[in-house]
């Protein structure tokens, strides 16, 4: 087994290896269709079942019930019908859902409101792209499914190379407010100003449109996000390249999962039926189809070492 110090040391050596050449999302066409005909599905996995606890509770009958942070590809989107989530935490959910023996159920919400809704039952679970931390443990537990990948993009044209925390000092970077990798920018601008650098100039927007404005325009140098989501999008429109990439949870290894209430009793089910479909080919598949294989785990984990609290 590979001690956390050396599946580090692996993973940043595979994190610039695995880049998404510019032109792949553009040669593959994307299958924005409500049906999605070549979506894997799973069969019952009755070890999983059987691996509920008893008193679980599920927000419906005979249904396994999802949030989800809908509106980026290519982890989730609607169809064509405007209806439909497509993506590849759709997917996810699905290959979980059918081996719990379960139709599944998902409901869009905002990032600000997963939590309240997966602690007052809303959600049996959410799968939108939330990364294991010490501090969310408290009150979630977790079932892991994907390696977290950040990417800085700038606009196309732009010089611009971030690998370290000192290449940020001066610039007008965007993030998200509330997420991992506004956590990581403001340890990389506190390091920086110590050292006498010049500070970053973070910006936050709500709204996607005027937030790639102000990267198009000049009025900000980058932007700093999960790297699979505008890695989609810069090859997509052809506006913004890839600047730099590195682990989510830097300097440590950082896992995107499954998350439920603390103690719902779900997340060993959940586990082994993500094992259970690494195991089969259809984990493999669904990531594929989506272009997420550099994010790719070999084993999914119950609540593993998480980021260190801020």
């Amino acid at each position: 087994m590979l001690t956390r110090r050396a599946s580090l040391a692996l993973f940043a050596g595979a994190a610039s290896s695995a880049l998404i050449p510019a032109g792949a999302f553009a040669q593959q066409a994307i299958d924005l269709s409500p049906e999605q005909p070549g979506r894997p599905r799973a069969q019952r996995d009755e070890e999983a079942i059987r691996l509920i606890a008893g008193d679980a509770k599920f927000a419906k009958d005979g249904v396994f019930t999802v949030g989800n942070n809908t509106g980026r590809f290519p982890f989730s989107g609607f169809a064509t019908d405007n209806r439909t989530v497509i993506g590849a935490e759709a997917e996810i959910a699905q290959l979980v859902a059918d081996a719990l023996g379960r139709k599944l159920e998902i409901v869009t919400t905002a990032w600000a409101d997963w939590p309240l809704g997966v602690v007052s039952g809303k959600f049996d679970a959410v799968i939108s792209n939330v990364t294991v931390t010490e501090q969310r443990k408290e009150k979630f537990d977790f079932s892991t499914y994907r390696k977290d990948l950040l990417g800085f993009y700038v606009k196309k044209g732009n010089e611009i190379v971030i690998r370290e925390p000192r290449d940020v000092a001066g610039l007008k970077v965007i993030v998200s407010s509330g997420t991992n990798q506004e956590q990581i920018l403001l340890r990389w601008n506190e390091a920086n100003t110590k050292a006498g650098l010049k500070p970053v100039d973070i910006q936050y927007y709500d709204d996607d449109v005027v937030l790639y404005l102000a990267l198009e325009s000049g009025r900000a140098d980058a932007y700093l996000g999960p790297n699979a989501l505008l890695s989609f999008k810069a090859a997509q429109e052809g506006k913004t390249r890839l600047a730099g990439n590195f682990s989510g949870g830097w300097p440590e290894l950082a896992e995107i999962a499954v998350t439920t209430r603390k103690g719902a009793g779900l997340a060993d089910a959940i586990t082994h039926a993500l094992n259970t479909q690494i195991g089969n080919g259809n984990y493999a598949k669904v990531l594929a189809r989506w272009n997420l294989t550099a994010e790719a785990i070999a084993q999914s984990r119950t609540n593993p070492p998480g980021l260190p609290k801020a």
